[in-house]
């Protein structure tokens, strides 16, 4: 069947009217149309040497061809059959993009080389060896997943032949400290055809629960396992051949013998490897991720002869408490200044967040020959969440956060002298954007081995700079002795500009990435010049920069749209920001049709909930429901939606500060003279969307909406969402609240619902969109459903995405800017709730 026969029988199938527009994919106006299919900008992939970098331009939209080829649902995985591919990126929310093109551009003289990319298949991001001089990555053909391997100096590209590279539970690719050589995941030589299900002898499918409580989120449950062949299928596609590949000779040698390998992580010493493999007994409710696992340490200095070391046996994990931690060794890790050291952490408090308790995890290390058992070196009171190794063995940087009170801390440690007291450096809320110090800027050893960027006492700060006028990146000095720290550069007002690294010269030279509102990103070489008298918060020494890359304008035609940051207040004082968009011509004091867009957030303090996220300094490009500036709206983009509360009940009150937040959002766009108060549409897109049907149920605030890929019926997801952890059966009026569905009847208001029809986001099942469908026109509500065959959770497709703009853009032009005014009994003063 057609894919276009398959939208239009989606359509009909949910009971709808057939429209003249409904058949098959369509396509909005050619002045979006246009732009839609304009070039993308490529993005810098800078190798650690800092020698070169290579601008890799991603395929935009790939083609509905690309998207509906078939695939498996693998227990938390999508794989393509024919050639062994993944179909999904992390989560399952998208597809993984193709590379269109690559180029060489050298640092510091800017010299560009053209890359020639593998005439057919869909080349990776590339992997670069710690010296610069190359650069790995794969390309997905038919047959296969193949392994390339480029120069830098030349700028050519070959591949590996006899590799067929298998990334279906990812780490399929590493160079190896050395540098010559890469350790990669392959497929079985003898791996054979896969399982056939026997015809006519379909077996039950069977479960059983043996009375011990315990809880697995909502969102585990993806893509998961169901019968006896699908366990024969899983153990099919995952199984692995580890072999060092030699990046000159091509030569190839095998390691061990094939399992169902996931995590795969060669130490710096070049000897020893973590390996992590994935056995049974499986689970039906669960992701790979919480199968039963061995993690053992490999000695592969003689291949043929592998020392094996068990460093942990895992059991199922398929009753993990909601945003908690299964029980045992997790989150290895190789110590980055150790030839081999392992270190991982355990939980002490049962791996829950109900649990009090003086500490939640431990940390253990063990060294090569891990004969000996493993030593605990530090507790944290709060949720271990890592180490960060410097260039000195005696300083490290441990990370814990608190999720009770979305709180974290960061303290200087020796691992290697209990007797040192932790010295506690950042101290702050995980909301609190304006206080984020940055993160501590690396660098990547000859071994490969990434650590944190020392100078003496001082190490270096990649900040985004949050502030009240919007992000201004920053880099800042610190010193590790006295803990002040200086800024070193940061981001002007009238550009946005982050530091993409530091180069490897003593003296800081940065390389960073540079945009407005008219400018395309490029990179810069920026230097250090001498000290100058700042204002605070301001660099207090000068810079000078010279643009090393010159990407041009693909859209000049965007320019022309004009944004603003606008903050007002909710009702109770809450600070929010929106930014306001206006379409291409514009006249000001004009009232035009606009859209609202917003994704709620959660936060534990009003104070964070109120800062200001995001620049206004981009370099404008339009995705989705931003198309429609080009058909003569206003976007009221990125409108804060703050549910602020205890984290432990926030959604309490979810249903009344989503309407504050409406109100205050639209009372502050019609109070700029910008937006017709009868012509307002509200769109959202997942969590986004479920707020969009509840604004249409209970405010009169829009004339229309559309929601894509939403969960309207939180009963449907009963052991937590977002971040709420309460069940269903601990807080059954909160899910009921919270639920469209339940307000079915109460939704008079126009609403689009648009749904990828292979979501893997258990939140989203396609399901959620045609119950809430099917319940709406139930009640008389006007409405229209689609399906699009294929997609996951993002939409991936040109033909997809064409199709959407084209039914948004209908729909608001129909139920917004083209409706009658509203009855006067009706239409309440200006943002009223009803």
């Amino acid at each position: 069947m057609s894919t276009s026969k398959s939208l239009t029988l989606a359509v009909l199938a949910a009971g709808m009217m057939p429209l003249v527009h409904a058949a098959g994919y369509q396509q909005p106006p050619e002045a979006i149309l246009k732009v839609m299919r304009a070039p993308a900008l490529p993005v810098p992939s800078i190798s650690p040497a800092k020698n070169a970098m290579l601008l890799v331009a991603w395929q935009e939209y790939p083609s509905i061809a690309r998207v509906s080829t078939p695939f498996l649902r693998l227990a938390g995985s999508r794989v393509e059959p024919r050639n062994h591919s993944k179909h999904d990126t992390p989560g399952g929310y998208g597809i993984p993009p193709c590379a269109e093109s690559f180029k060489l551009v050298g640092i510091p003289d800017g010299r560009e080389t053209s890359v020639s990319l593998p005439a057919n298949g869909c080349a990776g991001a590339p992997e670069w060896s710690a010296d610069g001089r190359h650069f790995a990555f794969t390309n997905t053909v038919t047959d296969a997943v193949e392994l390339w391997i480029g120069d830098t100096d030349s700028g050519k590209v070959r591949k590996i032949p006899g590799v067929r590279l298998n990334p279906m539970m990812n780490d399929e690719l590493h160079w190896m400290p050395d540098q010559k050589t890469l350790l990669v995941k392959t497929v079985p030589a003898r791996l054979g055809p896969p399982p056939v299900k026997p015809a006519g002898q379909e077996a039950p499918s069977i479960q059983e629960s043996d009375g011990t409580t315990g809880q697995s989120s909502t969102y585990e449950n993806r893509d998961t396992l169901g019968s006896v062949h699908d366990e024969a299928l899983f153990d099919h596609y995952a199984a692995s051949q580890l072999m060092l590949v030699d990046a000159k000779s091509a030569k190839l040698v095998a390691l061990g013998k094939p399992a169902n390998f996931d995590a795969v992580r060669p130490a710096p010493d070049g000897k020893h490897v973590l390996v992590s493999t994935v056995r049974k007994p499986y689970s039906y409710v669960t992701t790979y991720a919480r199968f039963p696992h061995d993690v053992q340490v490999w000695n592969i200095a003689q291949p043929a002869r592998i020392a094996v070391r068990p460093i942990a046996s895992l059991p199922l994990a398929d009753r993990v408490p909601v945003h908690g931690e299964p029980l045992g060794p997790r989150d290895f890790a190789w110590r980055a200044t150790d030839p081999a050291t392992l270190v991982w952490a355990e939980a002490l408090d049962g791996g829950d967040w109900k649990n009090t308790v003086p500490a939640r995890d431990k940390v253990m290390m063990q060294k090569a020959p891990f004969t000996a058992a493993p030593v605990e070196v530090l507790r944290t009171a709060q949720r271990y969440d890592g180490l960060e190794w410097s260039e000195r063995a005696d300083t490290a940087l441990l990370h814990e956060y608190d999720l009770n009170r979305q709180w974290r801390q960061t303290r200087v440690v020796n691992v290697d002298n209990p007797k040192q007291t932790p010295r506690l450096l950042w101290d702050l809320s995980m909301n609190d954007k304006y206080g984020d110090p940055g993160f501590p800027v690396g660098r990547v050893l000859p071994n490969g081995a990434r650590v944190i960027r020392q100078d003496g006492d001082h190490i270096y700060l990649n900040g985004i700079g949050a502030s009240p006028e919007g992000n201004r990146p920053f880099l800042d000095r610190l010193n590790l002795a006295t803990l002040r720290s200086e800024r070193l550069f940061r981001s002007g007002k009238d550009v946005l500009e982050r530091v993409a690294t530091l180069t490897n010269a003593a003296e800081p030279v940065m390389l960073t990435w540079r945009q407005s509102p008219t400018d395309a990103p490029n990179v810069f070489l920026r230097k250090l010049g001498e000290p100058v008298t700042a204002g605070k918060g301001e660099a207090v020494f000068a810079t000078t920069s010279a643009a090393l890359t010159r990407i041009v304008d693909p859209t000049p035609e965007l320019r022309q749209i004009q944004k603003r940051l606008v903050k007002y207040k909710r009702a109770d004082g809450v600070t929010l920001s929106f930014t306001l968009y206006t379409p291409p011509g514009y006249k000001e004091g004009t009232r035009i049709p606009a859209v609202l867009n917003a994704y709620p957030l959660d936060y534990a303090d009003a104070a964070s909930a109120g800062q200001i996220s995001g620049s206004q300094q981009t370099f404008t490009r339009l995705y989705q429901y931003k198309y429609l500036l080009l058909a003569g709206y206003a976007i009221i983009d990125g409108a804060s939606f703050p549910v602020v509360g205890d984290p432990k009940a926030a959604y309490d009150t979810y249903l009344e500060q989503l309407t504050a937040n409406a109100k205050a959002a639209v009372d502050e766009a019609i109070r700029l003279g910008v937006v017709d108060p009868e012509r307002i549409a509200v769109t959202g897109h997942s969590h986004g969307a479920l707020m969009t049907a509840n604004l249409l149920a209970h405010t009169n605030l829009f004339r229309a909406g559309a929601a894509t890929s939403g969960s309207y019926n939180k009963t449907l997801t009963p052991f937590g969402f977002q971040s709420e952890r309460r069940s269903v059966w601990e807080a059954p009026e909160v899910y009921r609240k919270v639920s469209t569905f339940f307000y079915a009847d109460k939704l008079k208001t126009p609403l689009l619902i648009v749904h990828g029809a292979d979501d893997a986001n258990p939140g989203t099942t396609p399901l959620q969109a045609t119950k809430l469908f099917e319940a709406v026109r139930g009640n008389g509500g006007t409405t229209r459903l689609v399906m699009l065959p294929h997609e996951p959770h993002w939409y991936a497709a040109r033909e997809s995405n064409e199709h959407l703009v084209y039914e948004m853009l209908t729909w608001f032009d129909k139920y917004v800017k083209n409706a009658p005014p509203r009855a006067a009994k009706s239409a309440p003063a200006a943002g009223d709730p009803q």
